[in-house]
């Protein structure tokens, strides 16, 4: 009897997050060298919002499940009783309002919050996916893990990036000690931002002691990205790496094929006009750098010192095309293992922790790009021993 899933989406068009995810419970998708169609039915949807080009009624039709206008309504399948085995809240994309950070107000942890009500009322709990990062809140986002502990249901969440594939295939030894780790990424501040910070928490995951939480955060912009790396700040040695793993450069290199060095000669300052540091201090010591470079490059990378291995350690977080979007597909692979075994492959804590680090960055960035001090982010795990990259 395959499981029977209900989606809980803010907008269901295509592109969206509730397309690239639903719709391969719908259809299936390609994964380890064949086309894999999960033994489970989207049976209830969900949506908060009807834009143009809204596919919600048009995918009902065609698969047989219908769409309802509460999320009670949605979990018990019109009925008094929950009545699904899983389900997927995916509060990305839509018409939602900014806060004062920039933060986009998605209700991650309004759907996630009406979820455990029908849980509480009805007796009976089953596994929840929520896509990237729980909540604008860290507050929130720490309640929602707490909820899903206290009622003992399994929860995932968080980005594709560290489940797909690694260009080269790196995985930092469990147990190892870091001494820096750099990370590059692209894209608006609040969604993209996130990517790149749970990318570079899923490789500095697996040092010895694991997570331990951060003391503090610094963001800062403009120029004073570039002053920092004069004075030693950030390490020029580690965003070679990382750049030398793209596969987008841009510049002379879309104008006329050539490749360039882009930290030579001012390439990256001219090339980069909206620079952003984000500069993250752990309990246990490290120190970690987020650089977003929209300009330089189109992809994410990542590099990082290790103690005993001479040579810096570099890979590309691989983004494959549209529409197949197979690392959507990498992610669905671990949302269908939760829902089929009842225990999460990776801790929800590592969704936690860089929830709490990006809105503790945009708060930096909002009161002046001072220091801030994070007591509240005092959160442990530890990294799972096998790691989940997609390898096939």
């Amino acid at each position: 009897m395959p499981l029977r899933i209900a989606v809980i989406a803010t907008i269901y068009k295509y592109l969206s997050h509730a397309q690239h995810i639903a719709d391969r419970f719908l259809v299936g998708y390609p994964y380890a060298g064949e086309w894999h169609r999960p033994d489970m039915k989207v049976v209830s949807l969900y949506v908060d919002q009807k834009p143009e080009g809204d596919l919600s009624a048009e995918r009902a039709r065609e698969f047989g499940f219908t769409v309802y206008p509460t999320i009670r309504e949605t979990l018990r399948c019109g009925g008094s009783k929950l009545a699904v085995d899983a389900v997927l809240i995916i509060a990305e994309h839509g018409d939602y309002p900014r806060n004062e950070k920039g933060q986009i107000l998605y209700p991650r942890y309004e759907f996630f919050k009406q979820c455990v009500d029908v849980f509480e009322q009805d007796g009976r709990v089953v596994p929840v996916y929520n896509d990237k990062n729980l909540s604008y809140s860290f507050k929130k986002a720490q309640w929602m893990v707490a909820a899903a502990h206290r009622m003992n249901f399994p929860m995932l969440a968080g980005s594709s990036l560290p489940v797909t594939w690694r260009l080269p295939d790196i995985e930092l030894p469990l147990g190892c000690e870091i001494e820096e780790a750099l990370m590059v990424g692209v894209g608006d501040s609040d969604p993209m931002d996130y990517h790149a910070l749970e990318g570079m928490q899923c490789m500095i995951e697996r040092r010895k002691g694991g997570e331990t939480g951060v003391k503090a955060v610094q963001m800062i912009t403009g120029g004073a990205v570039w002053k920092a790396g004069r004075e030693g700040r950030w390490s020029r040695a580690l965003l070679e790496a990382a750049l030398s793993r793209s596969d987008t450069p841009q510049g002379m290199s879309v104008v006329d094929g050539r490749t360039q060095d882009l930290l030579a000669d001012g390439t990256l300052q001219k090339l980069v006009k909206e620079p952003a540091a984000y500069f993250i201090e752990h309990n246990d010591g490290l120190h970690t750098t987020l650089l977003m470079l929209n300009g330089a490059i189109k992809d994410f990378n990542f590099a990082a010192r290790v103690k005993g291995i001479s040579q810096i350690q570099s890979n590309q977080f691989l983004l494959t095309p549209v529409p197949n979007v197979t690392y959507s597909a990498c992610l669905v692979s671990k949302i269908e293992e939760m829902f089929s075994t009842g225990k999460a492959p990776y801790p929800v804590e590592r969704t936690l922790m860089v929830s709490g680090i990006q809105e503790s960055c945009l708060t930096s960035k909002f009161e002046g790009e001072k220091r801030l001090e994070t007591p509240d982010l005092q959160v442990r795990y530890h990294a799972p021993k096998i790691s989940q990259r997609a390898h096939q």
